[in-house]
């Protein structure tokens, strides 16, 4: 076992599965997706630490355990098409890619979506499809989807990325303000319903492209 590979053992055992992830084929992927090709060279002793890792542009890289958790409450069985919203370094849309069918991921930074696409490419992964976007709308043009996974948090979730769900699929987002957030999942039960459960605290940078309600003050 080389010094990549052990401390990617050391990240599953120390740091995730204490966060209750504890699916077989989650911490596999996790096991597998060699997360020093997602970091910037300057920070690549960091690759493998339980903190935010900056990748410019006022962008973070989450922990390890958050893109954990979230491929696990997202319970992908390997046939979704998924879309990732905020797609920073392209480490969770290659832990996506390899529990889903397809993934679309949007980032809004032009120069960050082309930094993703070539750490997809060392890394060999070949189902997701990195575009230029504002997240905030979604890809209609390719909904409906199974799943639909936030890279950051939002003050609360458009009504146009709930829409692009398909009937039973999930949204999962770190939704709140300031220092009161919950990753929240969001299911859509009927063609004009949903339903949602906050599921865990976490706090998270913003999503860029995303409105903040007016919040009044008396």
């Amino acid at each position: 076992m080389n010094t990549q590979e052990q401390a990617r053992f050391n990240m599953v055992e120390q740091q995730i599965r204490p966060w209750q992830v504890l699916d077989p084929q989650v911490l596999t992927v996790l096991s597998n997706v060699q997360r020093e090709l997602f970091v910037p060279q300057a920070y690549q002793a960091m690759a493998y630490t339980d903190t935010d890792i900056p990748l410019g542009h006022g962008e973070f890289m989450a922990p390890p355990r958050v893109a954990a958790r979230l491929m696990h409450d997202l319970h992908l069985t390997g046939t979704e098409k998924v879309l990732e919203i905020g797609t920073g370094s392209g480490y969770m849309a290659a832990l996506l890619a390899g529990r889903a069918q397809r993934v679309v991921s949007l980032e809004i930074n032009p120069e960050l979506a082309s930094n993703a696409r070539n750490n997809l490419q060392r890394a060999g992964i070949t189902n997701v499809d990195v575009r230029v976007a504002d997240g905030s709308t979604g890809a209609s043009g390719d909904a409906p989807f199974d799943a639909i996974v936030l890279g950051g948090s939002v003050a609360e979730v458009p009504q146009a990325l709930l829409q692009q769900i398909k009937v039973g699929g999930h949204l999962l987002a770190i939704v709140g303000h300031d220092h009161v957030m919950a990753a929240t999942l969001f299911t859509r039960t009927a063609d004009a319903a949903w339903s949602s459960k906050a599921l865990w605290d976490h706090t998270a940078p913003r999503l860029q492209g995303f409105t903040e309600p007016t919040r009044f003050k008396f």
